[in-house]
C-alpha cells in the first residue's frame, strides 16, 4: 500500500464526512455509512496494517504508543491523518480546536478506545481527553480539521 493509494482511501472518508459538523453524531453517520463490517473500512484498517508491516506508518514510539502523522491536511480535503498503535495505555492529554473523528481498529477483540470498540466515533470542537486503549491492542486513525491538535 502506497501513501497515494492510502490518500485516496482516506479522501473516500473526507468526502463522506463532506460539510457535517465533527461532533458525536458525525461518529454515527460514519457508522452508517462506512460500517466496521463494510468493504470501505475493512480496506482502510488492511491497508493500515500493511502499512506498519512496511514501515511508513507508526513509525514513531513514546510512552508505550507507536504513532505517526500519515497524511497532512491538504493530501485529504484539509483534514490530517494520524494512526497510533496503543496497549493498554493512556496517552496524552490534549485538545481537539476543531474536532476529531477516529475510526477504531481493534487488534485485541475486547480492546476499547475510550470505550469504543471497532467503528467510527468523533469529537467537537474544543473537546478535551486522556485517549486510552483498554482491553488489549488498537489500532486507532484519527483525522484531524486542518490538522489541528494542541497537547495540554
Amino acid at each position: 500500500m502506497s501513501k497515494a493509494a492510502f490518500a485516496a482511501l482516506m479522501n473516500e472518508v473526507a468526502e463522506t464526512v463532506g460539510t457535517r459538523t465533527v461532533d458525536a453524531q458525525l461518529g454515527d453517520y460514519l457508522n452508517d455509512a462506512m460500517p466496521p463490517d463494510g468493504e470501505a473500512f475493512t480496506r482502510i484498517e488492511r491497508a493500515c496494517h500493511a502499512a506498519i508491516e512496511a514501515g511508513w506508518m507508526c513509525k514513531h514510539e513514546a510512552g508505550g504508543i507507536r504513532y505517526g502523522r500519515v497524511l497532512r491536511p491538504d493530501a485529504v480535503q484539509g483534514f490530517s491523518v494520524d494512526v497510533v498503535h496503543m496497549n493498554e495505555v493512556r496517552g496524552p492529554r490534549h485538545k481537539h480546536p476543531k474536532g476529531e473523528i477516529d475510526m477504531v481498529m481493534p487488534i485485541d477483540a475486547a480492546a476499547r478506545f475510550d470505550g469504543h470498540g471497532r467503528g467510527w466515533c468523533a469529537y467537537p470542537a474544543h473537546s478535551e481527553h486522556y485517549p486510552t486503549v483498554t482491553g488489549g491492542a488498537a489500532l486507532v486513525l484519527y483525522l484531524l480539521p486542518d490538522g489541528e491538535i494542541e497537547f495540554t
